[in-house]
């Protein structure tokens, strides 16, 4: 795969954390085999979850999809970056410029 994608959102809880877990399984069984869900971190007030795929723009449709109604989905950052580094290309919010995972 090409591009690693993130899903990225606020997280300060337990509650959080759950919250992300069961959209990370939801993933799992839903998207198309096309990606893959790598894993996800927490921490510095942020939750990641890490999609490798080798077409982010597809797969940014299909996750809206799927997530577009999620109440998660108004806090939701979305980006994607060649899996070698550099910087991240923003998805979502389309205002959104200063994506980083720390």
């Amino acid at each position: 795969m090409k591009y690693t994608f993130v899903l990225q959102w606020p997280a300060s809880s337990m509650g959080d954390y759950d919250s992300m877990i069961a959209i990370e399984g939801l993933l799992v069984s839903t998207l198309s085999k096309s990606s893959n869900v790598d894993g996800h971190d927490t921490g510095a007030g942020e939750t990641n979850i890490f999609i490798d795929t080798d077409d982010p723009t597809a797969l940014y449709e299909e996750i809206r999809s799927v997530l577009g109604s999620h109440g998660a989905w108004s806090d939701i950052r979305v980006a994607y970056r060649n899996v070698e580094g550099g910087p991240y290309t923003v998805l979502w919010p389309k205002s959104f410029r200063d994506f980083r995972v720390r």
